[in-house]
């Protein structure tokens, strides 16, 4: 079991996620069908010099229940042991994600000047993109600068989705269908 992560699929109202533990701590929670997707697993199994094996696990269990919780409005934080894969960088991005409240956004350039360089917008904007640890670190919450949506891995139909189930309103106006 050392050398294996335990995927599993999960659908969601927005869509299908692909779920992975690894030692007892969640290293995927991302959409299946992502542009990314090969590029993200690759990353991830060299990372923890692992192959997947398709298979259940406790912290994935958990998963699923404490996002049906949120997909219900019962839920607005998660407590899962998360393992983070990826560059000095791209966990700084993604701990300063973890930040940002349920029902609030910000913004890349937000995000570089948390960072402390504002000159970073598209290391940050790429590192946000290599999250796989959707919903959990919750990238779906960064917009323009402008309050415009802006490029998601599950889509921004399903980022609309996720914001408006959160109660924020997009360019300050809510959905009118």
């Amino acid at each position: 079991m050392e050398n294996n992560i335990l995927i599993s699929y999960f659908t969601i109202p927005f869509g299908e996620l692909v779920l992975g533990s690894f030692k007892g701590e969640l290293c995927l929670c991302d959409w299946r069908y992502r542009k990314m997707r090969e590029s993200v697993d690759n990353r991830i199994k060299t990372g923890l010099k692992a192959e997947f094996k398709q298979e259940g696990s406790p912290v994935v269990e958990n998963t699923k229940q404490q996002l049906n919780e949120y997909f219900d409005r019962k839920r607005i934080s998660f407590h899962i042991p998360l393992k983070l894969v990826g560059t000095q960088f791209q966990k700084q991005v993604w701990n300063e994600l973890q930040q940002i409240p349920h029902g609030e956004t910000d913004s890349y350039l937000g995000l570089s000047k948390k960072l402390g360089n504002v000159k970073a917008i598209r290391a940050v904007a790429t590192a946000n993109g290599a999250n796989a640890l959707s919903i959990l670190i919750p990238c779906h919450r960064i917009i323009g600068s402008d309050g415009s949506l802006v490029g998601y891995a599950g889509g921004l139909s399903a980022k609309e989705k996720l914001l408006d189930l959160e109660g924020v309103l997009i360019n300050n106006q809510t959905k009118l269908f």
